[in-house]
């Protein structure tokens, strides 16, 4: 079965930008991103339930190769077909060792100096907006999939999304303009349990704030939030990976 076919069986559609969740027009940065964070999904020692989970590894890594190749996307951008012939998807590779020389582990100096520089630039905001968008407003959803933010940038963050709103670049979406107090206090509380819960496992796995204790915390607290940890940390360690280009651009939605 070739890759567009096996695409639809595991993906539900034979086209490659579709299952990375971008448009034709992507760049490359933005292609190895997103193919980044789909790829960590279904990553075998990240999704141990999936029985198709290896499969689906490998079939990204086959749907990556394509893209990143020149000459191959050409072809596909053009015919809508793919060579199966081709060196690319011919060798026999090991896709977990192609994808670890990709995207290399990132080190808590890394995560410090990231932080430092994406808080309060452009980059952040066009994040942002995005997330706005992708959840139509709901903060929720945007607190839990921001990167680098706690509760108390949760004032800030509005402020950028409120601008946005006024200046007409978005959407204004009823679940964040007119979100109720009691959702509101719920989500602090939320935060503050969350908090309290990383202070004391960071006590009782004895960690300092040094080498690689906070990445040894985040790996533990994956257990239980399975699912924000890892677009936390892939679009960290995309953004991160020593040959990406620049991050992809937020799809704003107009009135």
């Amino acid at each position: 079965m070739g890759l567009l076919d096996r695409c639809n069986e595991l993906f539900k559609t034979s086209n490659l930008y579709e299952v990375l969740g971008i448009n034709k027009e992507a760049t490359e940065a933005e292609i190895r991103r997103s193919y980044y964070k789909v790829s960590l999904k279904v990553h075998p020692d990240r999704a141990p339930e999936d029985p198709l989970a290896t499969e689906k590894f490998q079939v990204l890594g086959k749907l990556y190769a394509v893209l990143s190749d020149k000459e191959q996307r050409v072809v596909y951008d053009e015919q809508g077909v793919v060579d199966e012939e081709s060196d690319v998807l011919s060798e026999d590779r090991c896709w977990e060792d192609y994808w670890r020389l990709l995207f290399p582990k990132i080190t808590v100096q890394d995560i410090l100096e990231f932080e430092k520089k994406y808080k309060g630039s452009d980059e952040e905001r066009q994040d942002l907006i995005q997330l706005y968008v992708q959840h139509e407003g709901d903060m929720d959803a945007i607190m839990a999939s921001a990167l680098c933010c706690s509760q108390e940038d949760e004032p800030r963050l509005c402020s950028i999304i409120q601008a946005a709103i006024q200046s007409g670049d978005v959407t204004e979406f009823p679940a964040f303009t007119r979100e109720s107090e009691k959702k509101k206090r719920a989500r602090r509380k939320r935060a503050d349990r969350e908090r309290q819960e990383a202070e004391e496992m960071q006590k009782e796995m004895g960690l300092g704030n040094q080498d690689d204790s906070l990445v040894m915390m985040l790996q533990q607290r994956q257990k239980s939030r399975e699912q924000n940890f890892n677009s936390f940390l892939s679009d960290l360690e995309a953004k991160y990976s020593k040959t990406s280009g620049k991050s992809q651009k937020a799809k704003r939605g107009k009135k």
